[in-house]
């Protein structure tokens, strides 16, 4: 079990990561990301994933620090400054400071992968909330990586690691600079059929939908759907049929219906 190290004042320049959370994000140039909830700070520990410091309140300390087994610099702080520290009152009691990998480009990712293959693709989703639902179906599912482009919201935003459950740390996740011209490239180089997602009564139902040995799902945007650009690159267009005039779905619940189809009905990715 590692040692505490007291902090007592919220200028002290080791929980600088920490200081008004709600009020901002760390962004990937800062190379950190943050973590809160015991279950979640368990499931960063258990990652390959570095960690640059632990903090709990000390109501919390005699519960949780017997479970760590790693040597990671634990701040331990009073609930009273723990507030204000984060900028809000908070009762989750653990975060953690987690350190990003290298993004990896989908170049680096793909250029060697077997014959199956399946990739949920983000162009530009909008809301962390969304993308950490995406993730965690993504995951639970067993794809094999997931896409996003460039005008998608950051995956290590605090609200998308919690509502992904952690499975982020799991995933194989690419960054694109550039998705057209990777999209271009893993249909005419690496064989990958795309479909795109959409709310379309004229498009392919999804229960007549066969699946290709490699397939990347298009996902759009919350409000928008995809463009057309990103139709336009695609081989089929897929709809999920709707009733009751219901015009279409949560993205992450059609995810989810999408990849059952795909991969939960024969239990393989």
């Amino acid at each position: 079990m590692p040692s505490p190290i007291e902090i007592t004042s919220p200028n002290d320049p080791r929980i600088a990561p920490y200081r008004n959370l709600k009020d901002r994000e760390l962004s990937a140039r800062q190379g950190l990301f943050i973590v809160e909830g015991e279950h979640l700070v368990h499931r960063l520990l258990s990652s390959d994933y570095s960690v640059a410091s632990v903090l709990v309140t000390r109501q919390r300390a005699h519960r949780f620090l017997p479970t760590i087994s790693q040597r990671v610099p634990v701040l331990l702080v009073d609930d009273d400054l723990a507030n204000k520290i984060l900028g809000f009152e908070f009762h989750r009691g653990v975060l953690a400071c987690g350190v990003r990998k290298p993004a990896l480009s989908v170049r680096r990712v793909f250029a060697s992968w077997p014959s199956r293959l399946m990739l949920v693709i983000c162009p530009e989703i909008g809301d962390p909330e969304n993308l950490g639902a995406i993730m965690r179906v993504s995951a639970g599912f067993g794809i094999d990586a997931m896409v996003l482009g460039e005008s998608c919201c950051d995956p290590f935003s605090r609200r998308a690691i919690r509502v992904s459950m952690g499975t982020i740390f799991r995933l194989r996740i690419a960054q694109s600079r550039n998705l057209l011209e990777d999209l271009l490239w893993l249909k005419e180089k690496q064989g990958v059929e795309l479909v795109a997602a959409v709310a379309d009564r004229k498009s392919e139902p999804l229960a007549h939908s066969v699946r290709a040995e490699k397939l990347g799902l298009l996902l759009g945007h919350e409000e928008r759907g995809l463009w057309q650009k990103w139709l336009d690159v695609c081989d089929r267009r897929v709809t999920i049929p709707m009733h009751l005039e219901t015009d279409s779905l949560n993205v992450a619940v059609a995810a989810g219906i999408f990849l059952y189809h795909f991969i939960g009905k024969t239990g393989t990715g």
